[in-house]
């Protein structure tokens, strides 16, 4: 069949009437410039590639999850809400054209909510909703040197409708879909026309008049959505050609489209609504922050469930899927157990450099499902321990990064070999871990790219976290603080307090390595402030030094022996992995 064709206006009215999206789609991803650029080569009569849409049988309407478009939507994301499809005549899923018809109804219906700079995203005052606006005294002509990915009509999303000026007339571009003849949208042109300033000058009217008038065609009379109907109900067929069709555009997730597969086989629950609840759950109704994705629930849902662990659709078969849904309540618990342990261990979106590396202790708890170790009893304090140093080695050794499909698998095996001991097993696992030529423990190598990491660096805390017995560290407001304070090193107080150029590099290169920086409690640090070390050691009880790895040198306190200092604290660093860990392997 053809391509057809029609206008914007025509096509506004059947979003969320007539179209909509499937459960495959991925959701709204664009931005406002994006937005803005859209429109502008509409108004520029450029083309904007063709959409793809799937016309539903009368008798499948029910078989597939529809969902409306984004009309108001949200810098981060917006969920889409499920359609009611009944009544519903000719019910036709967009399979390709999503962002862009979604940037259509926010630009002309509906807003985007944006955050204000420098405000904190936990701020309701920090985000704000915005319409989109045109200014009808742009010239378009004078941007006529920017290329194609310019642009050159005056575009703006606002809170509020922008201030008229003697070089600026705004009107809200969603006002030409009030004008649907001739005679009603002329009539309004010459009112607006009237409200110009006495000193318009003629060719800012003519400015003006030019661009209303293509705003209306661009909307009501070009052509400008070429779409091609898709009429075969074979799923399998339509979700090949949806796969074809976004291979260009932005990145498909594999669980956008393993989650339409959940949704028409998931009987009595909506899969999509249910994962990505579930997904904002751990993500912000823990203790700490975290960014986890549809993807790590999915493939967990694989490992937990012992099903084969690569993460590929063809993995997702009707009866994997039923065994999914029917162990999902344990899968949720399992998840926000090992989630909600790793943020008691400071660990969240901050330091979690692979979210792989999170799924054997989700295993473990899966098979465990009344064990929390958030108590007191040995076998909680025992295995708490073990996971928050096995975990953080995991992760510093990148254990679980990149591919490591084989790894999970293997490291499946040996937890299912655990049976029901309650002990989570890590020299089995870190046996196995060596066997597949990964270091499971520190070697001399691993233990120099520890004492390398620098301040405010993504595995520093973790590093630093291992130094101390303590396991809840998210649960205490803490600083990464400087031994020596930093101020100390500022090259002219260095310069004027005699240090040759030698040791100056020295110290300055020192100054934020692991051997000068500890954990310590806010208020603990916020009274430390920039006092010099030898004087606010004194004010410590004799366990701090222990605790924390000082060496008992009160003549490596004096800022002239800092390189010293830092020396004898990366043997004592050393020597506390080795205590963890066992001996440090040549």
């Amino acid at each position: 069949m053809a391509y057809r064709s029609d206008s914007i206006a025509a096509v506004m009215k059947r979003l969320n009437s007539q179209y909509f999206l499937p459960a495959i789609q991925r959701e709204f991803v664009w931005k406002p410039d994006q937005i803005m650029q859209l429109f502008d080569s509409i108004m520029r009569g450029y083309p904007i590639s063709s959409f793809l849409f799937w016309e539903l049988n009368p008798e499948n309407r029910d078989k597939w999850e529809a969902y409306k478009f984004i009309e108001n939507s949200a810098y981060g994301g917006t969920h889409n809400e499920l359609a009611n499809v009944d009544g519903v005549n000719e019910l036709t899923l967009v399979l390709d054209g999503q962002q862009r018809l979604t940037s259509l109804i926010i630009a002309l219906k509906g807003s985007y909510t944006i955050k204000k700079k420098y405000k904190r995203r936990g701020d309701p005052a920090a985000w704000v909703k915005q319409k989109f606006y045109l200014n009808l005294l742009k010239d378009p002509k004078e941007e006529e040197e920017d290329g194609e990915a310019g642009i050159r009509y005056g575009f703006e999303f606002s809170e509020h409708q922008p201030a008229n000026s003697d070089n600026a007339y705004w009107i809200k571009v969603g006002k030409i879909l009030d004008f649907d003849n001739d005679d009603r949208f002329d009539d309004f042109k010459i009112a607006e026309e009237e409200k110009l300033p006495p000193n318009t000058t003629k060719g800012q009217i003519a400015v003006f008049k030019k661009n209303l008038d293509r705003l209306h065609r661009a909307v009501w009379k070009d052509e400008v959505i070429a779409y091609y109907v898709e009429r075969d109900q074979d799923y399998d067929r339509v979700l090949d050609i949806f796969v074809r069709a976004n291979e260009g555009g932005t990145k498909l997730s594999k669980s956008d489209l393993l989650l339409s597969m959940v949704t028409s086989k998931w009987g009595g629950m909506n899969a999509r609504e249910e994962i990505n609840n579930f997904v904002d759950r751990i993500n912000n109704d823990l203790a700490r922050r975290n960014d986890f994705d549809k993807d790590f629930v999915m493939k967990s849902c694989l490992v937990l469930t012992d099903l084969p662990v690569t993460y590929k659709v063809q993995n997702f078969s009707i009866s994997n899927l039923s065994l999914i849904r029917n162990n999902w309540d344990a899968i949720k618990s399992a998840m926000e157990r090992g989630v909600d342990l790793a943020n008691f261990f400071g660990i969240d979106q901050e330091n979690l450099t692979s979210v792989n590396a999170l799924i054997p202790v989700i295993y473990y708890f899966f098979k465990r499902p009344k064990i929390t170790l958030r108590g007191s009893t040995p076998v909680d304090v025992k295995n708490s321990q073990g996971i928050r140093r096995w975990l953080a080695m995991a992760l510093l050794n990148g254990i679980l990064g990149g591919s490591s499909d084989n790894m999970l698998r293997d490291i499946r095996e040996v937890l299912k070999n655990n049976g029901t001991n309650p002990d989570f097993p890590v020299d089995d696992i870190n046996k196995m871990v060596a066997k597949r030529g990964r270091t499971a423990h520190f070697d001399s190598y691993s233990i120099d790219n520890i004492l390398s990491f620098a301040y405010g660096r993504q595995l520093t805390f973790l590093a630093l976290s291992l130094l101390y017995d303590e396991c809840g560290w998210g649960t205490m407001n803490y600083h990464q603080d400087h031994i020596f304070p930093q101020d100390l090193f500022k090259i002219k107080k260095l310069d004027s307090a005699g240090f040759s150029r030698e040791k100056i590099i020295s110290y300055t290169g020192l100054r934020d390595q692991i051997g000068n920086l500890q954990l310590l409690l806010s208020d603990e640090n916020q009274k430390k402030t920039n006092m010099p070390f030898e004087k606010w050691i004194t004010t410590r009880d004799t366990n701090f030094k222990r605790r924390h790895l000082i060496p008992d040198n009160p003549d490596l306190y004096k800022f002239e022996n800092f390189d010293k200092f830092v020396i004898e604290r990366e043997k004592l660093i050393k020597h506390r992995l080795e205590q963890l860990f066992g001996p440090v392997e040549q």
